[in-house]
């Protein structure tokens, strides 16, 4: 019975996605659904209502991940244990705080509560109370669930693994096993001037700009220079720099010049249309699997995110344990 419920929740927030006309049907649809019971964490109580308007907000993407209706209901119903078992997470988070004897002064509660109006709501309090309407909160109601919010912080920080120490061993092993991860398409370091022909600047003497500037970087003159000077107008950035590209960043007629050169080598000028382009090759990135020794960092602080990940898991499965924790789905 309570499967069917689910499934109907599902299809339910699909038609409220649908047409507008349908929308004050689909509400009476789910009113229908009551105010059932989806779990029991500590003797709290979370009701199917509960969970469909933790839902609402992430119909949308997973209206749009599913190519049928029936992996609509699939990805429903995992988010919807999933958003369940988060809810009987942070009660019992919640109470272990409690039972541990911490307490969160009402002041830096309230200090939060301050800056959450300041910051999301630009201090607007009007809009915070309509925002409260929207959600059927009240003000006592949203500032308990910023305490909890503060407590649960707290108390993951608390319990999660903060020193790690990933062995190279480990890092050497997870390099091997997802190289293919590491693998970078060919990169460009480019910096660039653009030259645009004008009423008062037809294109021929710009060619002829474009060739003096050409002749002054021959000359050993500074590409960041003779940007900042001729670089002038929407199209070009401070001292020519457009930082690292890729082949497809770039227009077709530019992308196989461009990745022609090698460092430090730059162009002839390039003429476009109406326009006019030098290129230079600050730095060159090669196509292919970047060396251990470039992603050591990276994978560390990978690795040592998943074994955070674990010492928060492997308490949050403690608590459950001791837990009275009841599903009715």
């Amino acid at each position: 019975m309570i499967q069917k419920i689910l499934v109907s929740i599902a299809c339910l927030l699909f038609l409220g996605t649908a047409a507008y006309s349908q929308k004050s049907n689909d509400a009476s649809s789910l009113n229908m659904l009551g105010n059932g019971i989806a779990a029991v964490a500590e003797g709290e109580i979370i009701t199917f209502e509960q969970l469909r308007k933790s839902l609402e907000p992430i119909v949308p993407k997973i209206r749009l991940q599913a190519k049928n209706e029936a992996e609509f209901s699939k990805l429903i119903n995992e988010a919807s244990r999933e958003l369940l078992t988060n809810m009987v997470d942070r009660i019992i988070i919640v109470k272990k705080a409690l039972d541990d004897g911490i307490i969160i002064p009402s002041s830096y509660i309230d200090d939060q509560y301050e800056s959450t109006i300041k910051d999301d709501f630009d201090g607007n309090r009007s809009q915070f109370l309509a925002y409260l309407k929207i959600i059927g909160k009240t003000q006592s109601q949203f500032r308990d669930d910023l305490k909890d919010d503060i407590i649960i912080r707290a108390m993951r920080s608390r319990n999660q693994q903060s020193q790690v120490e990933v062995s190279p061993e480990k890092i050497e092993a997870f390099y091997f096993k997802n190289k293919i991860k590491f693998y970078q398409p060919a990169s460009i370091h480019l910096k660039q001037i653009i030259l645009t022909a004008s009423a008062d600047q037809p294109i021929d003497r710009i060619i002829e700009k474009g060739a003096s500037i050409v002749e002054q970087l021959n000359a050993g003159s500074s590409i960041k220079d003779l940007a900042n000077q001729y670089g002038k107008g929407s199209y070009n950035r401070p001292n020519g720099d457009w930082g690292w590209v890729k082949r497809e960043d770039l227009r077709t007629e530019l992308s196989d010049i461009a990745f022609s050169l090698n460092e430090k080598e730059f162009t002839n000028p390039i003429v476009l249309g109406s326009n006019v382009f030098i290129l230079y090759a600050e730095s060159i990135q090669r196509e292919g699997i970047q060396p251990i020794s470039q992603v050591r960092e990276v994978i560390e602080q990978i690795l040592a995110k998943e074994i955070m990940k674990d010492s928060i898991e492997t308490w949050l499965s403690g608590l459950r344990e001791k837990a009275y924790i009841r599903y009715f789905i």
